[in-house]
């Protein structure tokens, strides 16, 4: 039975970056370097272990977050490798909220590249201390310096340089580490696994003599004990720099900085260190608080075993077909076999199984100790977000905040095999990740499934096929229009027919009078009960709404107009309901043609956030798609563009905005109102 380890031995940690700045790259390395895997798998080759949907194989970009749990230096990490493209944001989201740790991984040649500022500002939100690696220091074009300037410029954060790299590009060897005062080399011949670390001379080269007087004039501002030791120009060894950049780190206050290649097997022995010295166990961060579900009141739940379970699903999965639940034990244990409380549900489930995590592999445990996280099956309602604790005493963890979908594709079974597939396959998704939505347009009775993103919707098609063999059409959703007039219009028709065997007559005169945006539809009687009995109006009325739910230009429902009936004839014996609905429909038909009929466009409510940079291009492109611009607020250094802009010219924004913005903007949008174009 595997073991369960100490709760200050252990280090929850994710790995965040900006597509393509190596993130798997590194978490491979991890793995083989703690023995957790004997063989490093390459991206490139689509033999990752971390990346093992066929999906990730075939584009060689990470999908979902996988989690492993692997040992270093009698420590247990337990590492999230997360997506890096934005379609898939909401995997770092969950994820980051179960974390203690996060190693920001960027590209030396990119820098902090647009989805690092994302995926920071994510770790900022949840309080996560960062580690930052420089990754690629062998790419042509490698800068270390320029990587360091715009950690702090353009994510906020205060750098603190540990290492140095000893060369850059075809000439990078290894790194100075400004700590312990080594030049640590690798050995290629052993695939990195050996190094050699010498120590450098008090008088070493000029360059490594600042950097470190950096580094200890950088810990002498937020260190007290430093800064004395530093003044009095005492020396200062390796353990104490060690204690006060763990204390700075886990404070918020610094980010320690490294350096390497992953693909050249370089840099990540010392990253493993830094992971263990300075990154937090669940005991160095505050304990989570939640509320009790009935009374309110707030809850505590200290990171100890023998405290009540309080534990968080961050993700749901279907794996080889079941489901499986991603939790975090903040506190207590979670006991296989055992029974647990949902109170976002008001449910009790049974845990059948809790596993230990290896990507898509597992290792069945009996017990989950405070600090875990795991897999549990036999879950059949509890989903993302949601809290597993103990009937006796329940307690309600702050959920998880989702994103909203941003575009859409209608969707259609190919077969009728596929038809009676759907539903069932689509609700497996919904459950697995919660931005995706699906609807019936009760217009157009077309499915609707919205994403984050084209790739995102991309992916998902392709995995019903390959995961469920259930084929879809895929195409843009049909924009559903409103119909008004322009003028005031009337309308006469006498209906006077013998329908089986009966005599039917009636005769209505009516106006119709266009009304005001969002005015809806109403109705007026003119006529006195004499002239047309109650009965008969109300025929009317009815026969006037029935009519206007379609319209004469395209069929689509007409809005906004007021229908005034200025006359009718009513004849003893002969008149009826039947006769002045229809009589009424065809007078409405008449009007409506007479009034100069238009079509309304769904008009949404666009929210676009971008760099200042490129507010101008986003502007600019926002009216060529006939929108307009309510307001522009200034927030946390970048701007907030609101504007209203037709349903029909939002396709493909999603990627036209993030061309324009070199990845940076994002935009959400919902609908506001019907109005011409």
């Amino acid at each position: 039975m595997k073991r369960t380890p100490k709760i200050n031995t252990i280090r929850n940690i994710g790995i965040i970056a900006h597509i393509d700045a190596g993130k798997t790259t590194v978490s491979e390395r991890v793995l083989y370097y703690t023995g957790k895997s004997h063989k490093i798998g390459e991206v490139h080759d689509g033999e990752a272990v971390m990346d093992w949907m066929p999906d990730e194989q075939e584009r060689g970009i990470t999908i979902t977050s996988a989690v492993t749990t692997c040992q270093w230096n009698k420590t247990d990490i337990q590492l999230i490798d997360t997506p890096g493209h934005v379609d898939f944001t909401i995997e770092v989201e969950r994820s980051l909220r179960v974390l203690d740790g996060a190693v920001g991984v960027f590209c030396a040649v990119g820098g902090v590249e647009p989805q690092s500022e994302t995926v920071w500002r994510q770790a900022d939100k949840y309080r996560v201390p960062k580690i930052a690696f420089v990754n690629k220091m062998d790419r042509i074009g490698a800068d270390f310096t320029n990587v360091v300037e715009e950690i702090k410029s353009r994510l906020g954060a205060q750098p603190l340089v540990l290492q140095i790299p000893i060369g850059a590009e075809d000439r990078f060897e290894g790194v100075i580490d400004l700590v312990r005062m080594q030049r640590i080399v690798w050995d290629d011949d052993s695939l990195g696994a050996s190094f050699e670390a010498t120590d450098i001379a008090p008088d070493a080269d000029e360059t490594v003599i600042r950097h470190r007087e950096g580094l200890l004039e950088t810990l002498a501002e937020v260190d007290d004990g430093i800064m004395e030791a530093y003044l009095a120009d005492e020396p200062i060894d390796a353990a104490t720099i060690q204690a006060a950049v763990r204390r700075a780190t886990i404070a918020l206050k610094l980010v320690p900085v490294l350096c390497g290649s992953a693909l050249k097997n370089k840099g990540i022995q010392p990253l493993l260190n830094a992971v263990v010295d300075y990154l937090p166990s669940p005991l160095d961060v505050p304990p989570i608080s939640g509320v009790h579900p009935e009374t309110g009141e707030a809850v505590e739940c200290p990171s100890k075993d023998g405290a009540p379970l309080a534990a968080l699903i961050f993700k749901v999965a279907l794996m080889e077909g079941r489901k499986m639940s991603f939790a975090r034990v903040y506190s207590g244990k979670l006991t296989a076999g055992g029974e647990v409380y949902n109170p976002s549900r008001q449910e009790k489930e049974r845990v059948s199984r809790i596993l230990v995590m290896h990507a898509n592999k597992r290792e069945r445990i009996e017990v989950a100790a405070a600090g875990g996280i795991v897999g549990i099956v036999g879950l059949k309602s509890s989903s993302t977000g949601e809290t597993l604790c103990h009937p006796e005493t329940p307690v309600l963890l702050e959920e998880i905040e989702f994103y909203q979908p941003v575009i859409s594709v209608a969707i259609e079974p190919k077969t009728h095999s596929d038809q009676e597939k759907l539903e069932q396959v689509l609700s497996k998704f919904l459950d697995e990740d919660p931005t995706l939505k699906v609807k019936i347009d009760e217009d157009t009775g077309q499915t609707i499934l919205s994403g984050m993103g084209e790739l995102h919707l991309e992916v998902i098609t392709h995995r019903m096929q390959r995961e469920f063999n259930t084929h879809v059409n895929v195409g843009k959703p049909q924009v559903v229009y409103r119909e008004t007039i322009e003028t005031p219009s009337e309308g006469e028709a006498l209906f006077d027919k013998e329908v089986a065997g009966q005599k039917h007559f009636g005769r209505v005169r009516l106006r119709l009078i266009p009304q005001s945006r969002g005015a809806g539809n109403s109705f007026l009687n003119e006529v006195s009960s004499e002239q047309l009995p109650a009965a008969s109006a109300a025929a009317v009325e009815a026969g006037i709404m029935e009519s206007l739910e379609s319209g004469t230009l395209m069929g689509y429902p007409v809005v906004d107009v007021q229908a005034v009936l200025v006359d009718g004839e009513y004849r003893e014996s002969l008149s009826n309901e039947l006769a002045f609905k229809v009589s009424a429909s065809m007078a409405v038909k008449e009007a409506l043609q007479g009034g100069q009929p238009y079509l309304l466009d769904p008009i949404m409510r666009v929210e676009v956030f971008v760099p200042e940079t490129f507010m101008g291009d986003v502007i600019g492109d926002l009216n060529a798609r006939g929108g307009k611009v309510e307001s522009i607020d200034h927030r946390l250094g970048i701007q907030a563009i609101t504007a209203s802009v037709p349903l029909a010219q939002m396709f493909g924004y999603s990627t036209a905005l993030r061309s324009a913005t070199q990845g940076r903007g994002t935009f959400s949008m919902h609908f506001s109102h019907f109005d011409r174009s």
